[in-house]
């Protein structure tokens, strides 16, 4: 396992390969939402500048990626005020590497960078239908953050904030 910054010939790949890890999700929420949540996974906000957009190699194939927001940014066009801490955004990894420790690598390595950068938390939001998603991010020791939830496409859907110490 490889990980590594996403190269700029890349990119049209790793929105393909996020869409496709999104999918699942499709069926459990309304098409509008679902249009909406692929629109801001393949939308240009991966650069920005200050953005690290990370991904994860198996054998020199992509199987993953992470993207992490610096502190201060607007990483929701404009849903939520700026944050003093870095964001993680558009974690995906690919249905067939899953349970291979891809999102956990992705994940450590945020962390990792923030760390590096004498960040002491690190935040990130995910849709409350994605159950395995809060799930692992809990297991990182992610702790809910009410405070900063949202509902970006007002279908009753909540956007749900979490936020690490480290």
């Amino acid at each position: 396992m490889k990980i590594r910054n996403a190269k700029q010939d890349e990119l049209d790949f790793i929105r393909e390969q996020r869409v496709a890890a999104y999918l699942e999700h499709s069926s459990a929420i309304p098409d509008a939402h679902w249009q909406a949540l692929k629109q801001a996974i393949s939308s240009e906000s991966d650069r920005q500048t200050g953005v690290d957009l990370i991904v994860c190699e198996f054998d020199e194939k992509i199987v993953g990626s992470i993207v992490l927001f610096p502190a201060n940014t607007d990483a929701y066009d404009g849903e939520l005020e700026e944050l003093d801490y870095p964001e993680i955004r558009m974690l995906a990894v690919d249905p067939a590497a899953r349970g291979k420790g891809v999102a956990s690598a992705l994940i450590t390595e945020c962390i990792q960078r923030s760390q590096a950068k004498n960040h002491h938390f690190i935040g990130l939001h995910t849709g409350e239908f994605m159950k395995n998603a809060i799930k692992l991010y809990s297991k990182h020791g992610f702790e809910r953050l009410p405070q900063y939830d949202f509902e970006p496409a007002n279908d009753g859907i909540i956007v749900k904030a979490f936020r690490l110490s480290i």
